[in-house]
């Protein structure tokens, strides 16, 4: 399980907030290149580096967590 990860370039960083996970997939049905959900229903990433190519992606599905347990810091 990865609970972070930055873009190739560093300006992006993504970090799960497991405990605050509802399962709801929203993240997933919008970037599941990016995320997945685990055995558990919660909220996992597939990669610790994000290519350029899915950080819009990952962004939109972090945005749309109704749980808000997917935060993002964008340098």
């Amino acid at each position: 399980m990865i609970d972070s990860a930055s873009n190739a370039n560093g300006t992006l960083t993504i970090k799960l907030v497991r405990a605050e996970c509802c399962g709801y997939g929203v993240c997933r049905d919008i970037c599941p290149e990016v995320y997945q959900l685990d055995d558990d229903g919660l909220v996992e990433m597939t990669m610790a580096t994000i290519p350029a190519e899915l950080e819009e992606g990952a962004l939109l599905g972090a945005e749309a967590c109704p749980a808000m347990a997917i935060k993002f810091v964008k340098a």
